[in-house]
């Protein structure tokens, strides 16, 4: 039997992005740079998110390596842009710095066509003190960066877009065994999709914009939280329900966004377990997109 799609909408907003091709010399090397640099979801806090959209073949990148390629996100202020642009490439910098360019033989190149660049030599490429280059390479424009086990690579000049960030599915399990594998069955599918990457893999923790404790930001979605369906009056958990998994979605245009939520949808459709699909939203106070379920599912 089908699980029930909620009629109600996943709400989703505006994120800058950039989308960077990340080489290295073998799998283990690239694995550690792309999940490594990748691994902390932290956008709604102003610090910068990214994921792995997908790996590449050696015949798939500039340089004959195995490959992948990534995505990093930050906030959009459309009153404060300059601030928001700058504090974003400040923590893109951070990403490459502390997680691709200290992990042996890796480089990094441009991997989104855009007239909007950020130049990577004040933040990446002074890391060589003064004794980095600034050359071609492969046909593109690369820094070249002395290090203590050989030379980092990094494209100068890097795009970034603005793109929509917080599509999301949850999905409502009879138990943890079945949130897991509706989950991995939903992460596979968007991984499929071009452009989209799911920041979060399989999320445990839903969250909501009011909080007793705003100092330290976003706290738990107690609606949701199966253990608090005996202790609180307003639980909105229903009867059977013991875990429900949180699938964020980022993509560089809306579209691509609900691309991913159908495929996701699609995937765990006729799992054992799982009982209903929906999604968070704040009542329009988050983000400006209304992404319905309804509507990707008919």
């Amino acid at each position: 039997m089908p699980p029930e799609i909620d009629d109600t909408y996943a709400e989703a907003f505006d994120g800058l992005f950039a989308r960077l091709l990340v080489t290295a010399r073998d799998t283990k090397r690239l694995r550690k740079a792309a999940y490594g640099s990748t691994a902390l979801p932290s956008v709604v806090i102003g610090r910068a998110e990214g994921g792995v959209e997908r790996l590449l073949s050696r015949n798939e990148t500039p340089d004959g390596r195995v490959g992948a390629i990534l995505q990093f996100w930050g906030l959009h202020d459309p009153v404060r842009v300059k601030e928001s642009v700058d504090r974003f490439c400040r923590e893109l910098s951070y990403r490459i710095r502390q997680g691709i360019l200290v992990v042996p033989t890796t480089a990094v190149y441009n991997g989104f066509e855009s007239s909007d660049k950020m130049d990577m030599m004040p933040t990446i490429g002074h890391c060589g003190d003064g004794y980095e280059s600034d050359e071609e390479y492969l046909g593109r424009r690369i820094i070249r960066v002395p290090l203590m086990m050989g030379d980092f690579l990094i494209e100068r000049y890097l795009g970034k877009g603005l793109g929509v960030a917080g599509g999301n599915i949850w999905l409502f399990c009879r138990n943890e065994y079945t949130a897991l594998r509706a989950g991995e069955k939903a992460i596979a599918a968007i991984s499929s999709v071009q452009g989209a990457i799911t920041p979060f893999d399989i999320c445990s923790a839903g969250s909501k914009p009011e909080t007793k404790f705003p100092e330290i930001g976003p706290t738990t979605n107690h609606y949701y939280c199966p253990t608090l369906r005996a202790r609180i009056p307003d639980s909105k958990i229903p009867e059977g329900v013991a875990s429900i998994p949180e699938i964020v979605i980022n993509g560089t245009t809306l579209q691509v966004v609900k691309n991913a939520m159908r495929a996701a949808i699609e995937a765990v459709d006729g799992i054992p377990g799982l009982m209903r699909v929906s999604a968070g939203n704040y009542g329009g106070r988050l983000g400006r997109y209304r992404i319905n379920l309804k509507e990707l599912t008919t």
